[in-house]
């Protein structure tokens, strides 16, 4: 399954109780304990709520949880948790809150509860349980840039400028959520640590890509905002490949531009766009659809296990080149002839808040 380690330092005895618990159900569930925490591949951190230390990866693919414990549940348990997900540097938090449960907060703004049933060692078991998918994840977001862009797409063309329009339309709709301005929370140098950890250029939400030809496709930028999609080959880029052996998007870019890295969900995409001769463009806002097949488990953004599963998702629809499905406490993917075309069809019916479970 993986190693594990834990980091940190509890303040309280019922959270350090708690901490051993999960360290026995993780070994319980396949993980053997590491005995240096940079060589982990999963690392719970325990620490202060009011107080957090970030655990300092030495391996990018390290999943750090961040666990720490309040007297009792916040009434917005997501504006409570979401600032100690930055603070710490983590992948995930994990509030404790004795004898009520653990709480998860993701980067993407997934926010659920696994309630405490039978005692620490079966909340413990049942955390466990809920972590153990996402933390064994595996990311496909490295890129490779190859400077072999068609000259003639130097400035972009008909489909960046499509791309373009739809990011504006997404400002309009209210459908480029931030959780609040990440920058009231943390340093000027965390949150440049933050951009750098989750290879970004700031923290933005939602995604969306129209197809080229047979095998390429323009995509959105990571962190870009998408109200501002204004320079082909660096905030709209060009998907030219999938490198599977070395897990990496390859990217066919300006050799006298600086690209920027391209949204995690490309994994998702390319997969969508190979299996769906049909499917002209995708969309992923967080917002949500009634209705909806959903994945079962809020795998990562950017790892090979979504992907996997909204392309099964998709191609399970009655019409998979014009399709809606949900991702579970995340959002929702769409695909369709064109961006304008997806938008046209699904904003009547779109709900801004995603249900949680």
């Amino acid at each position: 399954m993986g190693t594990f380690a834990l980091a940190g330092g509890a303040g309280s005895a019922t959270l350090a109780r708690f901490a051993s618990a999960f360290a026995d159900a993780l070994q319980a569930a396949g993980f053997d304990e590491a005995g240096d925490p940079a060589s982990a591949d999963l690392v719970l951190n325990v620490v202060a709520a009011d107080r957090p230390k970030p655990f300092r990866r030495h391996n990018k693919g390290t999943y750090v949880a961040a666990l720490h414990e309040l007297p009792e549940r916040p009434d917005d348990v997501l504006r409570a948790t979401y600032p100690m997900l930055v603070r710490a540097l983590a992948n995930i938090v994990l509030l404790y809150v004795p004898g009520e449960g653990v709480w998860f907060t993701t980067m993407e703004r997934g926010n659920y509860a696994v309630p405490a049933t039978d005692g620490e060692a079966a909340l413990a078991a049942d955390a466990v349980a809920r972590l153990v998918p996402l933390a064994s994840a595996r990311l496909v977001i490295d890129n490779e840039f190859r400077p072999d862009l068609e000259r003639e797409l130097w400035a972009g063309d008909e489909i960046t400028e499509e791309i373009r329009r739809a990011g504006v339309r997404l400002g309009d709709f209210g459908l480029l959520p931030a959780p609040f301005p990440v920058e009231d929370y943390v340093d000027a140098r965390d949150l440049r640590h933050i951009k750098r950890l989750y290879g970004i250029g700031g923290l933005s939400y939602g995604n969306l890509s129209a197809r080229k030809d047979e095998r390429r496709f323009w995509m959105s930028a990571s962190g870009v905002d998408k109200t501002k999609l204004d320079v082909p080959a660096r905030d709209i880029l060009l998907v030219s490949g999938y490198d599977e052996a070395g897990r990496r998007i390859v990217l066919s870019v300006r050799p006298d531009v600086e690209p920027r890295r391209v949204s995690v969900d490309a994994i998702e995409h390319w997969m969508i766009y190979r299996e769906h001769p049909g499917v002209g463009a995708i969309l992923h806002v967080h917002a949500w659809m009634e209705g909806i097949a959903a994945t079962d488990v809020n795998f990562p953004c950017g790892t090979e296990e979504l992907a996997l599963g909204v392309a099964r998702l998709i191609a399970r629809e009655p019409d998979p080149a014009h399709a809606v499905v949900g991702l579970r406490n995340h959002g929702i993917t769409a695909t369709g002839d064109s961006p304008a075309e997806i938008l046209d069809r699904i904003e009547p019916r779109l709900l801004r808040q995603v249900p949680m479970s």
